[in-house]
């Protein structure tokens, strides 16, 4: 048996720091989709994860700093998704609001595990500041975004009637009733149904602007 092959296991036991704490990560959301917040231990992220609590000890120190690395993650991941979709959507206000709506339900944000444990973050950040403070600045920074092309909609369409403050408000409320809906009946609510029904609502609110998007993004 060769040099190379000897050494083979212990290059598969060691990975980059941001490799395994990635993992790590991946491991704990998860836990808390299959066992709640209060249930997931580092033996239970341990066991998702294939390795030892002091490998978990070594990059986290304990669960809270895991869990708060876990939720700054979802946020970050989730900011750089709407962005992308925002970006590649162009300067058409309405364009950008079917895109953003599109990414609201498909990988990698509109994942039953995923969507299970934003929802358990949202239910502790009551009485968790630092929970509270990274669930409203990713709300703050998408909301704001989303209010914008409201905006810009509102104006270029002559929508006199219309508040976008009240209207961006009104769609993130309903998908986060339809993520709500996709997580505890699956079985009557597709992610394309939920896309739809968002659609729908856009083709009602700027007529001018949405006919027939409701089946295409």
């Amino acid at each position: 048996m060769g040099k190379a092959a000897l050494k083979s296991p212990a290059r598969k036991r060691t990975a980059p720091k941001q490799e395994r704490q990635q993992q790590l990560i991946q491991a704990t959301i998860r836990s808390v989709a299959k066992n709640g917040m209060s249930d997931t231990t580092m033996a239970t992220v341990s066991s998702e994860a294939g390795l030892s609590q002091g490998i978990i000890n070594l990059h986290f120190q304990s669960k809270d700093r895991l869990l708060v690395e876990t939720l700054r993650f979802l946020s970050e991941q989730y900011r750089e998704t709407w962005e992308k979709a925002v970006f590649k959507a162009g300067d058409d206000p309405a364009d950008r609001l079917a895109a953003m709506v599109a990414m609201d339900f498909k990988a990698p944000v509109c994942d039953r595990n995923k969507l299970a444990v934003w929802f358990a973050f949202w239910g502790e950040s009551k009485s968790r500041p630092t929970y509270r403070k990274i669930c409203a600045m990713r709300d703050m920074e998408y909301r704001a975004e989303l209010q914008q092309a409201c905006h810009d909609l509102v104006d270029q369409g002559g929508y006199q009637n219309l508040d976008a403050k009240s209207v961006a408000a009104s769609l993130s409320a309903m998908t986060s009733g339809l993520w709500l809906d996709l997580l505890t009946n699956p079985r009557c609510m597709t992610r394309e149904h939920a896309r739809r029904i968002c659609m729908s609502y856009l083709a009602i609110t700027f007529p001018r602007h949405f006919p027939g998007r409701s089946k295409q993004p």
